[in-house]
């Protein structure tokens, strides 16, 4: 997949690829903006393609500005397509593809069909149409499924056995039924065992766990957890040797342990924030979590810093303590922050601090929201917007819209009420 160039953020099609609501709005007014939206799902703009939404976003703006599923075809099916190895030239496509047809654009359906049958990446489109649940979408490809899938891809779609995309294949390939049969006669699966892994270190010293800590073997693990139900403060020390050597599992279920101390690993938080050793990512998580007034300063220049480098993984914990202490300082960064950011995994948390620590400047940031491409923004624009005709207008389509998740389409209901 060639790299992505991001436009900037001033421009319709740099909002379009960030995927804020004030595109979405714009979009309808502006000329060429369909070409800028096929751009967009052609090469997905995502800086984090496993957290980022944009599907039903694009699908939303490909309804508004009544464009046709011919130019995501031509990408789909593109003589590229057999030479690429990276699905995610395509993931985007299909799954806009699949909420068109949620929004009732059932013609949408043609295309995933075509490349469930002839494309590279021909299971993710099954799979997708699998999600569907509707059998009239998929003629012709239950004989492909069984003639090209294995035994353990046919157990990965048929996850949900009630599905009557499954059933409805399952009468026509004795392949497909007999993958059933295979999983109704496989015992239930265990629950899993709560608690920490290993076995029970409780009645272990706090020398001894410290030294089964170090060996990092299996049995590391629950020693550092049980010495993080006791508060030891030799899990602070512990955090200085692991954190810097990038350990991994071990150095998470530090992370993890310390998280849980509250207030008490303010000192050695701060000390950390201020080292530059190593632990300072689990030094901002902490201050962001339990600090105080004193520790604005520390979260602001690490915000700023992030906002410097584009680290949008890095200045979610900045934004989130910033939020909680209601820093007013903060505010005019967090508004650079919500439409600068590539990450639009970021802007719940934005939107979170700047309507804790800035209410009526927010008002308009959360009216934007309504048309976000993240499900957390637009769940707290519906909970918390004014209520306008605008905005009225607004939730009520959000209420009526297949493709919206039942959590934002149930509170636009009871805001409308």
């Amino acid at each position: 997949m060639d790299e992505v160039v991001r436009e900037s953020a001033d421009t319709l099609h740099g909002q379009l690829q960030r995927g804020l609501g004030r595109a979405a709005r714009r979009a309808a007014g502006h000329p060429g903006a369909g070409e800028l939206v096929y751009d967009c799902v052609r090469r997905d703009p995502r800086w984090d393609h496993q957290c980022e939404s944009r599907s039903l976003y694009y699908a939303r703006l490909m309804v508004d500005l009544e464009l046709p599923t011919g130019p995501l075809a031509g990408h789909l099916l593109d003589p590229v397509d057999h030479a690429d190895p990276d699905e995610g030239r395509v993931r985007l496509a299909l799954d806009v593809l699949a909420d068109l047809v949620r929004l009732s654009r059932r013609e949408a359906a043609g295309p995933l069909r075509e490349y469930a049958l002839e494309g590279h990446h021909w299971f993710e489109a099954v799979d997708v149409l699998v999600e569907l649940r509707d059998p009239g979408l998929t003629g012709g490809v239950a004989e492909t499924i069984a003639a090209r899938c294995d035994e353990p891809d046919l157990d990965w779609l048929i996850l949900d056995p009630s599905n009557p995309v499954i059933a409805d294949w399952a009468g026509r390939q004795p392949r497909i039924a007999a993958a059933l049969a295979r999983r109704a006669a496989r015992p239930a699966a265990a629950r899993p065992r709560r608690g920490p892994a290993g076995p029970d270190r409780s009645d272990s010293s706090e020398s001894e766990l410290l030294d089964l800590a170090r060996r990092r073997d299996e049995g590391a693990v629950a020693a550092i957890f049980e010495l993080g139900r006791r508060r030891a403060p030799a899990l602070f020390d512990l955090a200085e040797e692991l954190l810097p050597q990038r350990s991994g599992r071990l150095g998470g279920a530090v992370c993890r342990a310390l998280r849980e101390y509250g207030s008490a690993a303010l000192p050695r938080a701060r000390a950390w924030a201020r080292a530059h050793s190593g632990c300072e990512q689990l030094a901002l998580c902490i201050l962001a979590r339990y600090g105080t007034q004193q520790d604005v300063p520390v979260l602001m220049d690490q915000f700023q810093t992030a906002l410097e480098r584009g680290a949008w993984g890095a200045a979610a914990a900045p934004v989130e303590g910033l939020g909680r202490l209601r820093a007013g300082a903060a505010v005019p960064l967090l508004k650079t922050a919500w439409t600068e950011t590539d990450y639009s995994y970021l802007r719940p948390r934005i939107l979170t601090a700047l309507t804790r620590t800035a209410p009526h400047t927010a008002e308009s940031y959360v009216v934007e929201g309504l048309w976000d491409c993240e499900e957390d923004v637009r769940r707290t624009a519906v909970e918390t917007g004014p209520l306008t005709e605008d905005t009225r207008f607004r939730l009520a389509r959000l209420h009526t819209d297949p493709a919206e998740s039942s959590e934002v389409r149930t509170t636009a209901g009871t805001r409308l009420n």
